[in-house]
């Protein structure tokens, strides 16, 4: 590998040069980070704490919300930290890292949203053997997914400039520096990963619009409980295909918009899915408010206990010190 590259780091260029717009930035994405983590990590708390573990939606959910964690934690913590500095490098292998972790919980992800496109047919077909086959088969899915990203990355030469036009690491940026003709390598690409996207978010289309079809003849109120789990599902499939697709289904070269189109899937997205799927699904409202509840009450009650003992101890030295007096 030594002899196709004498680069040892990467240059990042970032979202833009300006200071001020790169303090706008770090709120922004210091914020969206913590939302994420706060949002994904109530929302997987109180389904693993709940029986709707035992439910093959809220059992996928609760994992489409460790994959958001660590999807995004791969990119984001990284950004915060370029924007405090005026040079942002990135060593090679942890470039090629980033390239490796990035598209396996993003290909994971797909095949996740994929798994729950039938959400009303859940009761009957889904037992838990094949939930775990099918949570199984979609992390296999993201090793595959990602596999041939990584060693297309790791098989490109550089040996020239090595500024990346990108706030992280990603495979056509990487196209874009590298001192040899990538355009069998970007074909490669759009077919590996780009129409697994585009083929997934179809299936998902026409899966969801036979649904809707088919609950037209329904009466109102069946209607609306059953189309109730499948707006978020739809929201949360848009929110996430649209800009992948927009930003890979296409000639292997980059533009100034891919940077736009990347906040949406590495950010936007991951930080609105739980809120898209509580205040979508009654259940998950109610079982947040349980847990909050139940949270609140454990704290109110250890903070009580320690109040308790901390007395207890005072008495207890009070009465040694009386006990000293006497016998002195």
């Amino acid at each position: 590998m030594e002899n196709q590259r004498n680069i040892s780091e990467f240059i990042v260029l970032g979202l833009s040069y300006s200071h001020n717009i790169q303090i706008l930035c770090f709120v922004f994405f210091l914020f969206c980070h913590v939302a994420l983590l706060v949002g994904n990590l109530l929302v997987l708390s109180s389904i693993q704490c709940s029986p709707l573990f035992n439910q093959p939606m809220h059992y996928f959910l609760s994992h489409l919300s460790l994959i958001d964690i660590c999807y995004t934690s791969s990119v984001t913590p990284k950004i915060i930290g370029d924007l405090l500095v005026e040079r942002k490098t990135v060593s090679y292998g942890n470039c090629m890292l980033q390239v490796l972790i990035m598209y396996f919980f993003g290909g994971t992800e797909i095949f996740i949203l994929f798994a729950i496109c039938k959400p009303l047919h859940y009761v009957i077909i889904m037992k838990i053997t094949r939930c775990n086959l099918l949570l199984l088969a979609a992390w296999a899915g993201g090793s595959v997914h990602s596999f041939p990203h990584f060693f297309m990355a790791i098989g490109l030469p550089f040996c020239g400039p090595n500024e990346i036009d990108h706030y992280f690491c990603d495979i056509f940026p990487l196209l874009k520096i590298a001192c040899t003709d990538t355009y069998l390598t970007g074909v490669l690409v759009i077919v590996f990963s780009e129409m697994v996207a585009l083929v997934t978010f179809a299936i998902l289309l026409v899966s969801y619009g036979v649904i809707l079809f088919t609950l037209d003849n329904r009466p109102a109120e069946e209607r609306h409980r059953a189309r109730s789990p499948c707006g978020p599902h739809i929201t949360v499939a848009i929110l996430f295909f649209v800009p992948v697709i927009s930003s890979y289904l296409r000639p292997p070269i980059t533009f100034p918009e891919d940077k736009i189109f990347a906040l949406f899937y590495t950010i936007i997205a991951p930080i609105f899915n739980p809120l898209i799927y509580t205040l979508g699904n009654a259940e998950m409202k109610n079982n947040l408010k349980k847990f909050s509840i139940k949270l609140c009450f454990q704290r109110n009650h250890t903070f009580k206990e320690q109040v308790v003992w901390e007395r207890g101890r005072g008495d207890g030295d009070i009465l040694e010190r009386v006990a000293d007096l006497r016998a002195k």
